[in-house]
């Protein structure tokens, strides 16, 4: 089996500047296809920021224009491409927290984040997941922070086959032991590779832990990011035998 090359991009995004967090995401892409990656992973709300009434005021249909740039990117880079958006639903008052997975082949789709901390109802909808990812080879299922830390959101995964467990997330200092142990369980206990993008920087009133990571099936952590900022963690190889690799962030990207 080919080797299946994967990252993180830790971003440091601006609240509510959806221009400029979109030329930040087309930097982490160019950088990403030069390491030859082929599934991009973003944070939570990477789109926005996590200001909950901020962002939920900023949310876009699925097919919103906005996203022409990166959807295109993706299309001629070959590379799946996870970005944290919220999205507007027909016929619900309340948007949700979505992953929206933009595809090679130039179709879209969302993984809505089905488990909701608690304030964000207040501004958004509990989601209802999403289907698997294909990706060389390998089954990729998609979480968006609060979600993993529900035991059962994992074991689900792991129930339908996944063999990645790919979550974006807001998680601070103080939150880092705990969630990344809970991590690296999830990792140990359904034999099932886990990969954790977190923000670089602060969002929402949040200062974001950085340090992204990587834990084989066996639980080990292969790679993470050593701390805050723009930051791409690279993980290459197939099951059970996985290196990482830290790159930051180019300023010529852009």
């Amino acid at each position: 089996m080919p080797n299946a090359v994967f990252a993180a991009a830790q971003c440091s995004i601006h609240d509510g500047d959806i221009p400029a967090n979109l030329a930040l995401h087309l930097a982490f892409m160019r950088q990403a296809h030069e390491h030859g990656v082929g599934l991009l992973l973003f944070p939570e709300l990477s789109l926005t920021g996590y200001a909950l009434s901020v962002a939920s005021g900023l949310a876009q249909e699925l097919d919103t224009p906005l996203l022409a740039p990166l959807r295109q990117f993706a299309q001629e880079a070959g590379m799946t491409t996870v970005v944290g958006m919220p999205l507007k639903v027909p016929g619900q008052h309340k948007p949700r927290i979505a992953a929206c997975i933009l595809h090679p082949d130039g179709s879209i789709a969302a993984y809505t984040k089905q488990h909701l901390h608690t304030g964000e109802d207040a501004f958004f909808d509990a989601g209802s997941g999403g289907e698997l990812l294909s990706f060389a080879g390998l089954s990729v299922a998609l979480s968006v922070c609060a979600d993993f830390t529900h035991p059962e959101h994992a074991a689900e995964a792991a129930q339908r086959g996944a063999q990645v467990y790919a979550t974006g997330v807001l998680i601070g200092e103080g939150g880092y032991p705990t969630d990344s142990a809970l991590l690296q369980g999830h990792a140990q206990r359904h034999a099932m590779a886990v990969l954790m993008a977190n923000h670089g920087g602060s969002t929402g009133g949040w200062a974001a832990a950085g340090r992204s990571a990587f834990w084989d099936e066996q639980g080990r952590c292969v790679a993470a990011s050593s701390g805050v900022g723009n930051r791409l963690l690279v993980v290459t190889g197939q099951a059970g035998d996985w290196q990482g690799l830290e790159v930051l962030l180019s300023h010529h990207s852009g």
